[in-house]
């Protein structure tokens, strides 16, 4: 069992204030990502979890015991970072088997252990090579092997594809989601980029300005974002946004006027008061192109053709960035 629960945490460096009281639980065996632009606290606050970085205040439990105060060593962790962190003159099974060697582990069981973590991670070939001989993917799985080996409670990831070309990022998303799978272990994972955030993770943790925005499912934070900021920052193309003050509500529901189309929207109106301007947020996948009577008329300034879809950008109702993604065969 390894779960993780973080109560209250706050951070600042000197006098600037990076995290803000921040509260979580992460269960046993998910697979959490924190995702949010750069400068939004992701990665001190998964340094916070390691016991790379101390918090100002608050607390870390690990499988409920308070760690806040305990060196990495000493929490079950093994952290994967950005830079896979590699010693060049070491061949891939020297690299694997260090943290095996530093805590004096017998031979048969550190070659147990390296030969085990090569099998998983497709490495049994490439042993003998030296980390300059191995493309960026396979240095990525080298570095998690050497966690592997350590077999810690949680595994904490920190950016590991963001130096990979867009090809093998898409391949390695595949290869940690299989290795999620076949350790059944706890994963703590950050990146900025959103997609990878959407295609691997169990639940989301949206931070933005060192608080958490949101936590939930992918599909629970595509299809219910609870702010502006998340539901523009989770989906690709990011969401469209209309501004309008022409509002009305009736029998509880919302009712605005956008460019001549009416819409009953069914949200929250206990803080809304007839006549205020509110963003209403529209999917680009969820607009459709027609030559009835009752839409809204696009201006379109830029195409692109992405095999069984095209993106088109322009603008609607004088905003100047609008975006709408139709199957090809539409337009």
């Amino acid at each position: 069992m390894a779960t993780v629960k973080l109560e209250n945490i706050y951070k600042s460096f000197d006098e600037t204030e990076v995290l803000f009281d921040i509260n979580l639980e992460i269960n046993d065996k998910e697979f959490v990502v924190f995702v949010g632009p750069s400068g939004c606290g992701k990665t001190t606050l998964l340094r916070i979890i390691s016991g790379l970085e101390e918090a100002t205040s608050g607390s870390v439990i690990i499988d409920d015991k308070d760690v806040s105060n305990a060196p990495p060593v000493e929490r079950g962790i093994s952290m994967v970072f950005q830079s896979y962190a590699l010693y060049p003159h070491l061949s891939v099974f020297e690299n694997i088997a260090f943290p095996l060697r530093v805590a004096k582990v017998s031979e048969k069981i550190l070659e147990e252990k390296v030969l085990k973590a090569a099998d998983i991670l497709q490495l049994r070939d490439r042993l003998g090579f030296k980390p300059g001989q191995l493309s960026g993917g396979q240095r990525q799985r080298v570095a998690i092997g050497r966690s592997i080996v350590r077999d810690p409670k949680v595994f904490l990831f920190d950016e590991p594809l963001s130096n990979l070309d867009a090809a093998l990022r898409g391949d390695m998303r595949v290869e940690l989601a299989k290795l999620h799978q076949n350790l059944n272990s706890t994963m703590i994972y950050v990146t900025h980029d959103q997609i990878e955030a959407m295609t691997m993770a169990d639940k989301i943790v949206v931070l933005h300005d060192g608080v958490i925005e949101q936590v939930g499912s992918p599909m629970d934070l595509y299809h219910n974002p609870k702010t502006k900021f998340v539901a523009g920052f989770i989906g690709h193309p990011n969401m469209n946004f209309i501004k309008t003050s022409d509002t009305n509500i009736k029998q509880k529901k919302l009712i605005a006027n956008i460019g001549g189309l009416t819409l009953d929207l069914a949200v929250d109106v206990s803080s809304i008061k007839v006549g205020d301007e509110i963003d209403i947020g529209i999917r680009p996948e969820d607009l459709v192109v027609s030559s009835e009577k009752g839409g809204i008329p696009m201006t379109v300034d830029v195409v692109e053709h992405i095999g069984a879809t095209v993106i088109l950008y322009g603008s609607v109702l004088g905003n100047s960035h609008f975006c709408a993604v139709l199957p090809s065969d539409s337009v």
